[in-house]
């Protein structure tokens, strides 16, 4: 058995807020916590820990997008923000702060499951995405390592690459770490004696 759906929904409007929530219910089981203030908005979600955030407001300010973006949330939950009209550079200013969904015309109920569920498809996307560009960067920096450590090892040692290489590798299997470590500390000890 699944937990139920965590849905925070920033409305200022009682009204509105009411035929948000009751559209959510109707679209299955979903715990759906309504915050009526933007004031303090980043601590409010955390507080909350939602599966998403959908924000219904008519015109954004970058004071709420520079919130959101320092405390993360959208980095760590996916958020649907509905406007009620164009708001010059925003959306692109909103997508940047990690909004997964921008819909201007404002929240209608009938769209909001398609919208979340296309908000939620969107963040995992992203967040796969950057965590492979993050492994990929590490990866990178790794081999800059160990390419700069072979570089030592054969100046110090008069040998070739494969040699080299094949150095650092028996070293991190004589110590039970990894090619990457032991090059960065060869690295990090050739400098101190530069």
């Amino acid at each position: 058995m699944t937990s139920p759906l965590t849905v925070v929904v920033v409305e200022q409007d009682r009204d509105r807020a009411i035929a948000i929530v009751d559209a959510l219910k109707e679209s299955g089981e979903i715990e759906v916590i309504v915050i009526g203030s933007t004031s303090g908005l980043a601590r409010k979600i955390a507080a909350h820990s939602p599966d998403i955030v959908l924000i219904d407001i008519d015109n954004p300010s970058r004071d709420m997008l520079e919130e959101l973006t320092m405390a993360s949330g959208p980095m760590d939950r996916p958020v649907a923000m509905f406007v009620s009209g164009a708001a010059g550079g925003l959306a692109r200013a909103a997508v940047e702060a990690g909004v997964s969904a921008y819909v201007v015309d404002g929240l209608q109920p009938e769209r909001i499951k398609p919208v979340m569920d296309t908000a939620i498809a969107r963040f995992h996307v992203l967040r796969q995405m950057r965590t492979e560009l993050a492994e990929t960067q590490r990866a990178l920096q790794e081999r800059k390592v160990i390419d700069r450590a072979k570089g030592l090892l054969m100046k110090a040692r008069g040998v070739d690459e494969e040699e080299a290489y094949a150095i650092l590798r028996k070293a991190a299997m004589n110590q039970n770490r990894r090619v990457a470590d032991v090059a960065e500390a060869l690295v990090t000890a050739s400098g101190l004696l530069s």
